[in-house]
């Protein structure tokens, strides 16, 4: 034990070691400290970057004493016979590719012979944090329409970007916590609605009066009867008025009505909530979270309701929020192109916006009313009805557009101006609006032109 503790002391002492760090935030400037204590002459100090799970080794600063006697990376204490030093590496910008483990190695010379060096290493693991960079709200498998008989499942996804490590999310409906039953798995689509035993709280007091009460039972109690809501479909008298040449292309009718028949199986208590996250790892080391609520609609209570997504991130010094409001469409702008159609055109029928902000998104269908459209189907699915080379006969017709998201639905209707064309002689088009001429007169000019050609 004594010539050990002699060749010991022959050797001189070596202890290194790191001084821990918290998580810092990307962008930050971080200072890496390696702190020895040694009786030796200094032979080398080297910072080494640890990649590949330990087996590759980045070196990233060095220190020779041999060939340099700049000692300014040192930062010499004075203690104990100037025994303790400390070697400084400064990350003046992290970024998340600089998360990971690093080494410090220092060694001095063997005071017994210059020949040999004492070596010892310090480590640390730098956990680089990042906040989320994009948030956003979206209605899972949209569009879609409203279903005036059966209850329907509605999802709300919360997509949280760039957040290293995951973030927490939650939901909130009109500022208040949502209270949620947690999924492990998406809910089967042809489940129906989704049930739990938890006690209801009624909502009731929300968005419902008697008025409306009383809106939602006289249609009911139009459908039992066998017939339809007289806001279903306009006049259908089609006569044109003899002043309808001063008009405009289209002549909007001013009855837009919403449909929001809420049938018997739509209940007055709060919804039962489920929330399912799902995690997507990066490869630049992030994770991208996707939080879904799903619950049963109702939309006499869910139409116009505020839902908030709000992110909880160590990076972050306040939650991070996005939000979106459930509407029902109500009131569609139309826009027609050309202004003034003649024969001949092709014309553009185009929803370009609504009297109010509509989420999720609708989807839209045009039909001609009392008739079918231009290209013989009974309707077209799509926010753009386009009419090609329109005939005479489309003078007066009328066209309705349905927008319906699973909010609520609204109907509104167009009529068609077609204007004669002077570069088309009155009945030389045909049905699809190509110029043509009665079959005698086609005969004649073949005729005409054999005769020609014949004297010629």
């Amino acid at each position: 034990m004594l010539l050990a503790a002699i060749l010991d002391l022959a050797r001189g002492y070596l202890t290194v070691n790191i001084e821990p760090l918290p998580p810092v935030v990307a962008g930050d400037a971080v200072t890496l400290k390696c702190n020895f204590k040694t009786d030796g002459r200094m032979r080398e100090i080297v910072w080494y970057r640890v990649t590949d799970g330990g087996t590759i080794k980045q070196k990233i600063f060095t220190f020779d004493a041999m060939f340099s006697t700049n000692y300014s990376h040192m930062e010499n204490y004075r203690k104990r016979e100037d025994l303790v030093y400390q070697s400084t590496v400064r990350l003046p910008e992290v970024r998340i590719s600089d998360n990971g483990p690093y080494e410090c190695h220092v060694g001095i010379y063997d005071r017994a012979t210059r020949e040999k060096v004492v070596l010892a290493s310090g480590n640390i693991f730098l956990n680089v944090m990042a906040p989320p960079t994009s948030i956003e709200v979206v209605a899972a498998d949209m569009p879609a329409p409203f279903s005036r008989y059966q209850a329907q499942n509605f999802t709300l996804v919360c997509i949280v970007s760039g957040g290293k490590p995951a973030p927490m999310v939650y939901f909130k409906r009109d500022g208040e916590p949502i209270e949620a039953v947690p999924l492990s798995e998406p809910p089967v689509a042809s489940s129906g609605p989704l049930q739990d035993s938890r006690p209801f709280r009624s909502l009731l007091h929300r968005d419902l009066d008697d008025t409306k009460m009383q809106r939602s039972l006289s249609l009911l109690d139009a459908e039992n009867r066998g017939g339809r809501p007289y806001t279903e479909r306009p006049a259908r008298s089609l006569t044109p008025d003899p002043s309808i040449l001063f008009q405009p292309t289209t002549e909007n009718v001013p009855e837009t009505v919403v449909s929001r028949e809420f049938p018997r199986w739509v209940h007055s208590n709060e919804p039962i909530y489920f929330l399912r996250h799902s995690h997507a790892p990066g490869s630049d080391g992030t994770v991208e979270v996707r939080a879904l609520l799903t619950w049963t609609l109702n939309p006499q209570i869910d139409n116009e309701a505020l839902f908030s997504c709000e992110v909880k991130h160590p990076a972050l010094s306040m939650p991070m929020q996005a939000e979106v409001t459930l509407v029902a469409p109500k009131g569609p702008k139309i826009m027609m192109t050309p202004s003034r159609a003649r024969v001949g055109d092709t014309v553009r029928i185009l929803v370009h916006g609504f009297q109010n902000e509509v989420f999720p998104e609708p989807m839209f269908t045009w039909t001609r009313v009392g008739s079918r459209l231009l290209d013989g189907s009974t309707e077209f699915d799509g926010k753009e009805l386009v009419l090609e080379r329109v005939p005479a006969e489309l003078n007066g017709s009328m066209y309705r557009c349905t927008a319906q998201n699973p909010l609520g639905s609204t109907d509104t209707h167009t009529r068609l101006i077609v204007f004669e064309n002077p570069n088309i002689a009155r009945g030389t088009e045909d049905s699809n609006g190509s110029a043509s001429g009665p079959p005698g007169i086609r005969l004649t000019l073949v005729l005409a032109l054999t005769v020609v050609l014949e004297l010629t």
